[in-house]
């Protein structure tokens, strides 16, 4: 595999080369996985050995319908079946939920889950990139977030909670308040698939209020949570319309046996789950321990059951990968080709403690030893990121998110001068030369230019019913708001002058819009964090019932 290891990462359009892949190359086993994330404990030996006995039935018949599979699963967790459906996995209910409910915008913090990101570009619709900041531990500020989002004007906002690949948490309190603030949306998704194996809070879901909402959707894995990536299953719930809009477009079979097996096997063993789940936190905290002691290495702190880390200064993350696996058949998730990330930074699946020795000897030989084939050059040796990296900068940078190029607005915006007048990557986003109008609140500063505060409030929710911002009688053109001389000459413009609330044309190609930014200028410009320690160990789920529906 030594030889072939390179091409097996660039030869496919996942991030990472499948399980069988890795396991033909080699000897006949896979390595020890610390890629994908799924749940070591469950499901049980007893279980597999159940599902081994029926295999043969398994493959041979077809499914129920997916309504019979979602009626059971609904039963064990509590929830009304008009409000849920199933999918053959979280990425095929996201691809429904572009087709179906995204118009023409999407708001996306970054880096996080690549679908939410590379899905509506595909179709066409503009994404709206919100960096999470190195320098504050990758946290997402709600009230910057939201501000961002009205700059932008975006239609439908995507919130990770834990967002991956980081693990980065959000209170249950602050989401409800987003989505009060935000309830003019077209849609809000809250993408909750690692939620199960957060702790920070003894109930941290909001499928409650989302199925009380008329634009919210909360997205659920079965897949990660039961250890079952192969068998593709996951489920959304929403208000019984927005739900039955998804359920509509499903086959009647999306669902699998192995899925149909799984689901009815659960209500025997809610409890191994609920210990699994605790098992898994437990190993979260001991494993950011033994990772935090490696010099140079950054750990942050993760609500999912995946640590990110950032590797010592000079290391590169292709080639502390490709070692990793063929000198320690270990394999890990460089995230050189995440929107937001560098091939500086590892996601880390928390696995059981034997294994977890295992991968900190060989992070400690491959980052630190004598050993052939040093994974960490000399400083600006190394290529920048990885594989993947540049096609995704490249479409980026000549879209801007947009994807395929917008329908002509109704009223062009000609500009007065040269038609893109911008530098190419403006380093610190001038205000002066933004083409989209300032949000109509108080002249915000771009999210990504200032750290973090401690709990700002929202931006107050608009009032129930409310025109949909009127324009002025006669909307001026949106050039770039400049003094009084005509003269292109640069100017120092200390600060932003709000624009009239004109028709917003589409941002042109490669030029970063008014609080967003273009691939290029998201990658390499956070800071190294400081004082950041794991999340505490609390909630967990009590062992003698089966969890509800928020994992609790």
């Amino acid at each position: 595999m030594a030889g072939n290891v390179t091409s097996l990462f660039r030869g496919g359009a996942a991030h990472s080369p499948s399980m069988a892949a890795l396991t033909r190359e080699g000897d006949g086993t896979g390595p020890v996985d610390f890629c994908i994330p799924c749940n070591p404990y469950f499901p049980t030996p007893a279980m597999y050995d159940e599902l081994s006995a029926r295999l043969r039935e398994i493959i041979t018949y077809y499914p129920s319908s997916a309504d019979t599979i979602t009626g059971e699963l609904c039963s064990l967790l509590q929830l009304p079946p008009q409000c849920v459906a199933m999918g053959n996995g979280s990425t095929e209910l996201i691809t429904w939920i572009d087709h179906l409910l995204v118009r023409e915008s999407l708001a996306v913090p970054v880096p996080t889950f690549g679908r939410w990101t590379d899905q509506p570009m595909e179709t066409g619709k503009r994404v709206d990139m919100f960096p999470l900041q190195e320098a504050s531990g990758f946290a997402l500020d709600l009230a910057q977030y939201a501000e961002f989002i009205r700059a932008r004007r975006t239609r439908v906002a995507v919130i990770c909670n834990p967002n991956n690949p980081d693990g980065g948490y959000v209170r249950k309190q602050s989401v409800v308040q987003f989505m009060d603030a935000m309830a003019d949306l077209d849609l809000i998704v809250i993408d909750e698939s690692f939620l199960e194996f957060a702790d920070a809070e003894a109930d941290p879901s909001v499928v409650q209020e989302a199925m009380l909402r008329p634009n919210v959707i909360v997205l659920r894995s079965l897949g990660k949570n039961f250890g079952l990536h192969g068998v593709r299953f996951g489920y959304l719930v929403a208000n019984p319309a927005l739900a039955g809009k998804v359920r509509a477009m499903l086959p009647k079979w999306n669902l699998n046996s192995f899925a149909e097996h799984v689901v009815f096997m659960l209500k025997e063993h809610g409890a191994e789950y609920a210990q699994s789940l605790q098992q898994v936190r437990r190993d979260r905290l001991e494993m950011a321990s033994h990772l935090s002691a490696l010099p140079g290495l950054t750990v942050y702190p993760s609500q999912g059951n995946f640590l990110f880390v950032r590797l010592p200064v000079g290391a590169e993350g292709t080639l502390v990968r490709d070692r990793m696996l063929t000198e320690h058949r270990i394999l890990v998730r460089e995230c050189g080709n995440k929107i937001g990330s560098s091939s500086r930074f590892l996601r880390l699946v928390v696995r059981p403690q034997v294994d977890v020795r295992r991968l900190v000897s060989g992070l400690e030989q491959v980052l630190y030893g004598s050993r052939r084939g040093a994974a960490v050059p000399e400083l600006g040796t190394g290529t920048s990121y990885s594989s993947g990296t540049a096609a995704v900068d490249r479409l980026m940078s000549e879209t801007n998110g947009r994807g395929m190029p917008a329908a002509p607005q109704p009223t062009p915006t000609p500009l007065p001068t040269a038609p893109q007048p911008l530098p190419a990557a403006p380093q610190p986003l001038p205000a002066a030369a933004q083409p989209l109008p300032a949000a109509p609140q108080p002249t915000p500063v771009p999210a990504a230019a200032q750290p973090a505060p401690a709990q700002q409030p929202l931006p107050a929710a608009p009032q129930p019913m409310a025109a949909p911002a009127q324009q002025p009688v006669a909307p001026v053109p949106q050039p770039v708001p400049v003094p009084a001389a005509p003269q292109p000459a640069p100017m120092p413009a200390p600060a932003p002058v709000p624009a009239p609330a004109a028709a917003v044309a589409p941002t042109p190609p490669g030029v970063p819009a008014r609080g967003g930014l273009t691939a290029a200028q998201v990658r390499g410009m956070t800071a190294p964090a400081t004082g950041l320690t794991p999340a505490p160990a609390t909630g967990w789920p009590n062992a003698q019932s089966w969890p509800n529906a928020a994992g609790a």
